[in-house]
């Protein structure tokens, strides 16, 4: 139950702050693709064009495969399960150590704002290489799936019903618990959006989920908050001011009901610095995220 501050020293980043601030207002919906554009060009001034810091922060994909799909060690499968209270039927990536000697954890993945990209793919690889049954399900599913365009991917998001969509998730999870394989304990990680799916499990299902990883996620809503139990590895960006100005409050209401949980903020990174796909990528503070995240749930659910 306690808040650490990672105190390594800030490394030189050529993007300006000020793009990054843009991309996720953009992101998020808060700006249009022209307004981003626009704004990137007033920093030509500064020897930057706006076709270079665009390429940088808008997502390649083809940067996301630290774990190939034909990786000897694991098999995936793409799965439909069964969300009564969601959409109906929803799909989803599952991924499965190939050797597996007796039951394994299973950890949800959660993603983004615009569903089922190919760097979500490869973090629930990289989670079935270490032992762990991963399952990333894609909201986008009911919609004929993710479109292979993040900015399509996030209008069909934005365009679903909130509810729906976080039954689909808890759907996901009672799915994967109940997997042939599975040892019965159950954790998810998720990134931005999907940060606030792994808060809001941990509020609607605190008896099911054992361990939780949210990375720069926003917290379930306010009057759910007193059902969180944890345990919960909440890991944020110092840069992210949007997410994190929601901490306080949400720290205050975990240390009063007394859920156990333990906050990384990594200094000098911005909302997304896990995604090795973008500018916005750090990679010692995402290898060491990743690192505290395996541990974790390593701990709590193996």
């Amino acid at each position: 139950m306690n808040q650490k501050i990672e105190s390594q020293p800030d490394q030189n980043r050529a993007i300006p702050q000020e793009a990054f601030d843009w991309y996720d207002e953009y992101a998020h919906g808060l700006i249009d693709r022209r307004e981003f554009l626009a704004r990137l060009s007033s920093l030509a001034v500064l020897g930057f064009s706006a076709t270079a810091l665009s390429s940088a922060l808008i997502p390649n994909y083809a940067l996301a495969e630290q774990v190939s799909f034909n990786d000897p060690s694991i098999k995936a499968t793409y799965e439909t399960f069964s969300s009564p209270k969601g959409h109906g039927e929803c799909q989803g990536y599952l991924v499965v150590p190939r050797e597996l000697e007796g039951p394994a954890p299973v950890v949800l993945v959660v993603h983004e704002n615009r569903g089922l990209n190919p760097y979500i793919k490869d973090v629930a690889r990289r989670l079935a290489a270490k032992g762990f049954i991963a399952f990333a399900p894609d909201a986008l599913y009911p919609l004929g799936g993710y479109p292979g365009n993040d900015d399509e991917g996030r209008a069909m998001q934005k365009s679903m019903s909130k509810q729906k969509l976080e039954e689909d998730f808890i759907a996901a999870a009672l799915f994967l618990r109940s997997h042939e394989k599975s040892n019965g304990k159950l954790g998810a990680v998720g990134f931005c959006y999907g940060g606030y799916i792994v808060n809001m499990l941990a509020a609607t299902i605190p008896d099911t989920l054992d361990a939780g990883v949210p990375f720069y996620g926003t917290p379930a809503a306010e009057e759910l908050r007193k059902n969180v139990k944890g345990p919960l590895l909440i890991q944020f960006a110092e840069n992210d001011k949007r997410v994190n100005a929601t901490w306080p409050d949400y720290e205050a209401e975990l240390k009063k009901i007394e859920a156990e949980y333990t906050a990384y903020v990594y200094p000098g990174v911005n909302h997304g610095f896990h995604n090795d796909s973008t500018g916005r990528y750090s990679e010692s503070e995402a290898t060491l995220a990743w690192e505290r995240t395996l541990a974790f749930f390593s701990k709590h659910l193996v």
